[in-house]
């Protein structure tokens, strides 16, 4: 089993996590409890469930929480391109983020292919 801390993919997730929180900072207030509260809590997951996978007893069950952080990067995906819509976000920096959330989703899963179920 693998420390989830010596984990590329969560290093690279909770430094995604952050930026994030920094950007949702500079969001409207009356957003704090809409998509705001929504990125961060989904940013969040992704470097949490590769925490908690790592718990668990068996790569079945590592995978199934990994496939859980591939969904929860989607949602990010989706509330980024609605903060541009809404025009809470550059579209300079919603590119960047795309980017990045692209390379994570990418490197979760190709790990995920290589766990033995």
């Amino acid at each position: 089993m693998h420390r989830f801390k010596d984990l590329e993919i969560w290093k690279r997730s909770r430094i995604f996590c952050s930026k994030i929180y920094a950007e949702t900072a500079n969001f409207p207030e009356n957003e704090k409890f809409g998509i705001t509260n929504q990125l961060r809590r989904a940013s969040v997951s992704i470097p949490s469930n590769i925490a908690e996978g790592l718990s668990r007893a068996s790569n079945k069950e590592f995978s199934r929480f990994l496939e859980i952080a591939i969904g929860s990067a989607y949602e990010i995906e989706t509330q980024l391109l609605i903060s541009n819509d809404l025009k809470f976000l550059e579209f300079e920096t919603l590119e960047s983020l795309l980017n990045e959330l692209e390379e994570i989703i990418k490197m979760i899963s190709k790990f995920r292919s290589t766990l033995k179920i």
